[in-house]
């Protein structure tokens, strides 16, 4: 498989660190040298996730990559959000694994999590040793994360927890789950680990989208759970949503590999491609097509930059996330369709890659805040008023 160089119309590769340069090229050549080679067969066969490859993914530090300690790579939020984009390159089912085992999972216990929580899971889990998903959408509730119906209720020392959770990625093969449920103490994290009686799981089947990826719902029906499993930092939905701001500012670089993989690919296919005596990419239609593609994924590029200085600095607010997951997960699945398109028949085929990260960005449209919910966030920060 061919190197892949990269979209940089505005030579933006000058204004980024050795450090940064070196995490991002080598997730590049690990995507296209080992990931890329496998997706095909796992999302055409049986839609399932190349496990094969998790100890690699550790070994490069890429599980919590800007968590500090633990054996963490502690990169930056521009590296970091690099990495994300490469990953996503290779498919959103990657950057997913990845994503939620270090947002979703290693954060709420490294922001919230005791030290004994700390010490037992982080150093496994970013060795690759432990896996975790994150169990907050339920069935009938999920942008609307205060509406849960998860209940936490105190027995004795501990809790017992009832409820499910629907859309876990990682559910069914996770070592640990963080689940957010409502309690008369208001909404609490804990970790349920794997086997513990009554804590079942499931996979989601007949997925169109994110094939390439573990989904499943979780169940539990009067859950035991020590006090010590409780996350003792994390109370009301401020633990739960800060913990998606750091999965929603993963996505928005993530989008941008996709949309790359996608106008890489085209303009190379329609300079080959011969179409009423010349090629596909010297018609007009065409150019206007790539153009509309490179100019947004620069600006992509750019709002993805500045978001990442503005973290690193610790002047980011979750609004600014929700404007570049926004922008940046649209601009995306309008490149993937644009690619499709330019690629004729030949796009609804697994032999190139449009196809793919399209029906993927529809998913990532939507999950981790819907475009619309993404929006009204906005629009309630621009006007101060919560829409009707």
């Amino acid at each position: 498989m061919p190197d892949f160089i990269g979209t940089d119309f505005l030579q933006l590769d000058e204004l980024l660190s050795d450090e940064e340069r070196i995490a991002r090229d080598t997730v590049r050549e690990f995507v296209t040298r080992e990931f890329l080679p496998l997706i095909q067969t796992h999302v055409r066969e049986d839609g399932s996730f190349p496990m094969e490859i998790v100890p690699k993914i550790a070994e490069l530090g890429l599980f919590g990559a800007n968590l500090q300690g633990y054996g963490c790579a502690g990169m930056n939020n521009v590296a970091y959000g690099l990495v994300m984009q490469e990953l996503e390159r290779g498919d959103s089912g990657l950057r997913s694994f990845a994503s939620v085992q270090g947002s979703l999972v290693m954060y709420p216990i490294h922001t919230y999590g005791s030290d004994e929580q700390k010490q037992h899971w982080l150093p496994r889990m970013a060795a690759g040793d432990a896996i975790g998903c994150f169990g907050l959408t339920e069935p009938d509730f999920g942008s609307h994360a205060g509406g849960m119906l998860t209940r936490a209720e105190r027995k004795g020392s501990g809790w017992v927890l009832n409820g499910t959770k629907r859309w876990i990625t990682n559910g069914s093969i996770a070592d640990v789950a963080v689940v957010w449920a409502r309690s008369e103490e208001g909404f609490l994290g804990f970790l349920v680990e794997r086997g513990t009686p009554g804590f079942e799981t499931a996979d989601i089947k007949g997925k169109f989208s994110l094939r390439g990826s573990i989904t499943s719902e979780l169940f539990l029906q009067d859950v035991e759970v020590p006090e010590t499993n409780r996350l003792p930092g994390a109370s009301g939905l401020k633990g739960p949503l800060s913990c998606l701001t750091q999965a929603r500012y993963g996505i928005a670089w993530g989008a941008i590999g996709a949309a790359m993989a996608c106008y890489e690919e085209v303009v190379e296919y329609t300079r080959d491609r011969v179409v009423q005596g010349g090629p596909l990419a010297s018609k007009q239609l065409t150019q206007e097509k790539l153009v509309f593609m490179l100019t947004e994924i620069t600006k992509a590029q750019l709002l993805a930059r500045r978001v990442a200085q503005l973290k690193d600095a610790g002047d980011l607010h979750h609004t600014m996330v929700s404007m570049a997951k926004r922008n940046n997960v649209d601009i995306a699945l309008q490149v993937a369709r644009l690619a499709r398109d330019l690629l004729g028949a030949n796009g609804i085929v697994d032999d190139y890659q449009a196809m793919r990260h399209m029906v993927n960005l529809e998913t990532v449209r939507t999950y981790e805040g819907t475009h619309d919910v993404h929006t009204l966030i906005l629009g309630e920060h621009i006007t101060g008023m919560r829409a009707l």
